[in-house]
């Protein structure tokens, strides 16, 4: 490595640790989302699968709260150090595939940068190790690429099974690296090599716990994300939300960049075949069916994480390779100096609002339902509410109540929502004796007298109340009543939807 290299791998080192120690302090003093909190559930008992989605998010947590506690800093911590490893997949993969440091510069900071990465990695979500094993498999292709040794299809393995472990979008990639093999005559040899399918083991038998747990339960998990493939409903309305979003996680700047390296990459107006077409393919395959899908439902934004990594270089390539007309090379000298601290500045703000409210001036906006601002004073309101009526366990009509509960009160507390017991599968029921005594059951008090309780129990008695408040806004207020007399079982243990 020459000096002037040296020195762009140092620059580009000390800005991503930077990054992170920004959302270090940022994770510290934000409340958790009521998603990580569910997921902090499941890290207390890790298991080869969930309901919704495979374990390694779980095992992010567990590595986190084993080093920094039960915290929103613990349950974050793994998560958000994981952007080291997945900066320097994505800067050796740029480096190899385009010969440029700047590129491999580039496409770590701006991967970085974008709200996907940034929020993606604090907010701890299955999209965080995915983000990071997406990174690493674009690494090993481009090693596979560079050295033509097939011992590296067993990486590629290794980081695809991580990949699938951490979420099921990550199937994708099979499909995109046989259209990299097959549209790249150079590497249809590969086709016939026992590397690729020895490396095609290693994936699956990685991936073979979820398989395993999907087995012992009627394949739920399965199920119930592949059943959002089937088209039901034709309603193309939900395509024009997809631009927008990603606009906003990608951030701006970045995604114009992203834009143009993409076309570049397309037209051949930079690198090799071979680099082109893996960029290409492993960002249209996703993409694509991912248009496909909001031909018929909504598609959330954090679902094309794992094309970031691929876009992140496509948007390098843009800023640095590509001989742009003079309007279209300023726009990309534009975006390239301002992308960082535009991000920056983006985040900043995101934080800001989610905990404060300020920016919208104390009304509601995208983040006040999922952030968990003011739940410790709504969960000490509960827990003296519980003691006050001698209540034994604590119950819920939804996940995200259930595990905003579990984190917050005190630690022993029982806590159980009573129905959906298929997400709690991998979770010790609480004992006889704690759903015999009174019970508190805990809802948002829009709801109105909630059937279920009228139903199944001889005493229903209102005790109180419990607000949840940011700053001055008044976010939800919980009723909370006293059960006795269960005419039936509590846990209501019917099947899922998905098994009926």
């Amino acid at each position: 490595m020459s000096p002037n290299e040296a020195r762009v791998a140092l620059h580009t080192g000390l800005v991503i640790l930077g990054l992170v120690a920004l959302r270090l302090v940022a994770a510290a003093f934000t409340p958790i989302t009521f998603d990580e909190a569910y997921y902090w559930t499941w890290s207390k008992h890790l298991a080869g699968g969930y309901y919704d989605h495979p374990p390694m998010v779980a095992v992010v947590i567990r590595l986190g709260t084993l080093i920094a506690g039960d915290t929103e800093f613990g349950v974050r911590l793994v998560s958000i150090l994981l952007a080291l490893p997945m900066s320097w997949a994505i800067y050796q993969a740029a480096a190899i595939l385009f010969g440029s440091r700047r590129v491999a510069a580039s496409s770590a900071i701006l991967l970085n940068i974008t709200l996907m990465a940034a929020v993606g990695t604090m907010i701890v979500t299955p999209d965080a190790p995915l983000l990071v094993a997406s990174s690493f498999l674009l690494f090993a292709l481009a090693k596979v690429l560079q050295t033509g040794n097939g011992a590296w299809w067993l990486a590629v393995g290794a980081a695809a099974g991580c990949a699938l472990l951490s979420k099921y979008t990550a199937l994708f990639f099979g499909p995109a690296i046989l259209i990299w093999l097959f549209a790249v005559p150079g590497l249809r040899h590969w086709l016939g090599s026992p590397w690729l399918y020895l490396g095609g083991l290693v994936a699956l038998l990685l991936f073979a716990p979820v398989i395993l747990w999907n087995a012992e339960h009627g394949w739920v998990s399965f199920i119930k994300q592949m059943g959002r493939a089937t088209i039901q409903d034709f309603r193309p309305a939900y395509i024009a939300e997809l631009i927008p979003t990603q606009i906003a996680f990608a951030t701006p700047l970045v995604w114009i960049l992203g834009v143009m390296g993409i076309y570049a990459l397309y037209a051949r107006r930079a690198g090799a075949m071979p680099a082109r077409v893996l960029v290409n393919a492993m960002f249209w395959v996703i993409v694509a069916y991912f248009v496909w899908h909001s031909l018929h439902a909504r598609v959330e934004a954090n679902w094309f994480a794992p094309v970031y990594p691929a876009f992140a270089v496509a948007a390098a390539v843009a800023a640095h390779l590509v001989e742009w007309p003079p309007r279209w090379q300023r726009l990309a000298e534009f975006c390239r100096r301002w992308a960082a601290p535009g991000g920056v500045v983006m985040f900043v703000l995101l934080v800001v609002q989610a905990n404060t409210g300020l920016l919208s001036g104390y009304r509601r906006d995208a983040t006040v339902r999922s952030v968990g601002v003011g739940w410790r004073e709504t969960a000490a309101a509960v827990e003296a509410a519980r003691g006050r009526a001698g209540a034994t366990c604590v119950l819920a009509p939804d996940y995200g109540t259930t595990a905003w509960l579990a984190f917050y009160l005190p630690k022993g507390t029982c806590v159980a929502q009573h129905s959906q017991r298929i997400r709690w599968v991998n979770m010790p029921e609480p004992d006889a004796s704690q759903l015999a005594g009174k019970l508190l059951y805990v809802y948002e008090s829009w709801l109105g007298d909630a059937p279920y309780l009228k139903d199944r129990f001889a005493r229903v008695e209102r005790v109180g109340e419990a607000q949840r408040k940011r700053g001055p806004l008044l976010i939800e207020t919980y009723a909370l009543d006293v059960l006795e007399g269960p005419k039936f079982e509590v846990l209501d243990r019917a099947p899922p939807l998905e098994l009926r």
